[in-house]
């Protein structure tokens, strides 16, 4: 804990396992596989929403890279083309391999090619093999071959959950002690053990740990004497620049590429290399590529024998896979997040109309009792009216919303939502971490500024801080739903709520421009479920929302007091005539609703109540008809949010930043309220 005057901030303290894994020491990190196997989705799950998308050597398969922050250190993350085998290479498989082995810097055994004088890809420095857990066997034939790489290797072990649903359990020690590598159980699609898998990824790459030697058996490395022997010389060393062991099984299968190369630059070698092959069919009962091939299926077999056994279906933590099905499935996830927030906002809406009857509502008829004359009375009244302004935040809304939010995130379910939500986010360049915020925000957007800025890249902070004051809050909802559900109905209410998406998603792609500087990706962490302690959840619920009390309360208490005496010394009509550009010009209202407007950057509510003020009635209709209804709704849906957020904003983003938000609500207000009017206007000028 570290103490300045009276408070206290806690700082959190991440051990270093090592030098940091960032700029020139980041590892590079290779995802290779077979098709469906699913390594694009683990790539999908800790990608960015910016990442790179290449051809090797532009003519082989498409690959994808990005880098990724794992804690505080980094990785580059590379999504190679599908390869089942090293045996009998496709021609695009041969790219694959030459990008393993070599990267860019290809030896001399290539120069012939010539066809990587454009590329720009290192060899990677870790390889993560993506295997299927309900079809293991297969992909253990790739394991003992990437094992000759002589390079750290980590084996994410996916769909773990189908192969216990098909009665099929891996002893996931015994098959990593029996290579020598990490093997780490995933349900990619769903976002588990992915962490682990870069966590796992680091650590090999501090302690530069490879792969146990998985020789073939005796009677095959005894045949290959001979042509183990002509291959160990320096120079083919020096000109291939790959392992021996991998050469050696490459020239006994009698693989094209490296035979190619030999002839290429050893034409002399060809005739010892086919004597030393006929050498060893002569001990063999099958040519020497069926042999080898064969013996490391049998070895992969017996592989998957020892680490595997069938013992019925996996009936253990029921509900929880259930709720992971709800929450985490690739089709229906999304519905799971949706219904969560559904009932988060009906628990909230419901709590808040009691709450705000007992508190906010009662304090403000006691306070429109009080109707002072004298100047010292109105700043008296008015400082009253700020004051009851917060209770009306934090009481109904504030304070439920968050505390409920952080329940959630404390029993892991939000964790879940923002790893379903991820993808959708990366269209305007965020991560799905900013859903919880957003979230918040339909609230009250003051806490969600809080959350948001609080985590991710400067880039990410200051971009959903400015989309969330795009999110109607209660109150903006609660004017839409007064006016709108009254005047314009279910169907103008709920285009007000959709153009409010569209214009927070377009405005994310022009943000995102702005804020150029690139996103790493960011892995989703899925922890287990757990039941909240009551503890917990009062002091992180303060956190989100002290800010109301230390920066937003003097603020929102003196914006009351400006306001008041603007009234107080008759003002009202100087302000309209000032406004009147925007209210009767631009956007076609009555003039009396410039003050209603401007008292809306105090707080919301106080718009709506200015409104009947303003227009000396309760119904407004014969007064205002529906596009002029739907125009003023409109601009006060993207008008600045209120003086609260602005002082949140000027405290967590900065001057700069907190008044290039002010402009950009103001212009997205002006434009969005003056192109409905005109599309409305033109509608019934055609009817």
């Amino acid at each position: 804990m570290a103490k300045s005057g009276t408070s206290t901030q806690r700082v959190t303290a991440i051990p270093l396992r090592g030098p940091l894994l960032r700029g020139s020491r980041r590892p590079r990190v290779a995802l290779i596989g077979r098709y469906g196997a699913g390594k694009s989705t683990i790539f999908e799950a800790a990608s960015s929403p910016v990442a790179r998308h290449e051809r090797l050597a532009g003519v082989g398969g498409a690959y994808q890279e990005c880098v990724v922050d794992v804690g505080l250190d980094q990785i580059t993350l590379v999504d190679l083309p599908s390869i089942d085998s090293l045996h009998h290479l496709s021609t695009h498989d041969q790219i694959v391999l030459m990008y393993l082995l070599w990267g860019d810097q290809w030896p001399l055994v290539t120069k012939h090619e010539g066809c990587n004088e454009a590329s720009d890809f290192p060899a990677p420095d870790v390889l993560v093999q993506v295997v299927d857990a309900t079809a293991l066997e297969k992909d253990l034939e790739l394991s003992l071959e990437l094992s000759l790489f002589g390079r750290p290797l980590v084996i994410a072990l996916n769909r773990v959950d189908e192969a216990r649903k098909k009665g099929l359990f891996i002893n996931v020690q015994a098959l990593s002690e029996r290579l020598g590598v990490p093997v780490i159980p995933t349900v990619a699609h769903m976002g588990k053990g992915i962490s682990a898998i870069f966590e796992a990824v680091l650590d090999v790459t501090r302690k530069k740990t490879c792969p146990l030697p998985q020789p073939p058996t005796r009677h095959i490395a005894e045949s290959l004497q001979a042509l183990k022997a002509v291959i160990a010389r320096p120079v083919i060393e020096e000109v291939f620049q790959v392992p021996r062991a991998l050469l050696l099984s490459q020239l006994a299968e009698n693989d094209d590429y490296f035979l190619d190369a030999l002839s290429t630059h050893f034409p002399a070698l060809l005739p010892e290399i086919a004597l030393a092959r006929a050498q060893a069919e002569h001990t063999l009962p099958r040519p020497l590529s069926e042999e080898v091939h064969a013996d490391r299926h049998h070895r992969a077999a017996l592989l998957f024998e020892a680490v595997s056994s069938p013992r019925g279906s996996d009936s253990d933590e029921g509900w929880r896979r259930w709720l992971d099905e709800l929450f985490l499935h690739p089709r229906w996830g999304l519905l799971g997040s949706l219904l969560v927030f559904s009932l988060v906002l009906l628990i909230v809406f419901e709590m808040s109309a009691f709450l705000d009857s007992w508190t906010s509502a009662r304090l403000a008829d006691w306070v429109q009792q009080w109707q002072p004359e004298s100047t010292a009375g109105v700043v008296g009244r008015a400082v009253a009216d700020g004051l009851v302004g917060l209770v009306g935040i934090v009481a109904p809304y504030m304070l439920p919303l968050v505390l409920l939010l952080v329940a959630l995130e404390e029993s892991g379910v939000m964790h879940r939502v923002a790893f379903v939500v991820d993808r959708g986010f990366h269209h305007i360049g965020l991560h799905g971490g900013v859903a919880v915020p957003f979230l918040i925000g339909l609230g009250c957007n003051v806490p969600a500024i809080s959350a948001a800025t609080t985590t991710g890249t400067r880039r990410e902070r200051v971009v959903s801080a400015i989309l969330i004051t795009f999110v109607p809050c209660s109150a903006r909802s609660a004017i839409i739903l007064a006016i709108g559900g009254k005047y314009l109905g279910g169907l103008g209410v709920f285009a007000i709520f959709m153009l409010t998406l569209i214009v927070i998603a377009l405005l994310g792609k022009l943000l995102v421009r702005r804020y150029s500087e690139s996103t790493p990706g960011l892995v989703q962490i899925i922890p287990p479920y757990t039941l909240p302690v009551w503890d917990k959840l009062w002091r992180k619920t303060w956190e989100r929302t002290e800010d109301i009390v230390t920066i937003v309360t003097p603020l929102l208490v003196v914006g009351s007091v400006v306001l008041a005496l603007l009234s107080h010394f008759g003002a009202d009509a100087l302000i309209n005539t000032a406004l009147t550009p925007i209210t009767v010009w631009w956007l076609g209202l009555p003039v009396v609703l410039g003050v209603p407007i401007l008292f809306g950057v105090l707080r919301k509510e106080l718009s709506l109540l200015m409104i009947y003020q303003a227009l000396g009635t309760l119904e407004i209709m014969p007064l205002l008809d529906h596009v002029q209804i739907f125009t003023f709704l409109v601009f006060l849906t993207f008008y600045v949010p209120c003086l609260s957020t602005f002082a949140v904003m000027l405290k967590t983003l900065g001057r700069k930043e907190a008044w290039f938000s002010v402009l950009i609500s103001l212009v997205s207000a002006l434009l969005m309220a003056g192109a409905v009017r005109l599309i409305l206007e033109l509608a019934r000028l055609i009817a």
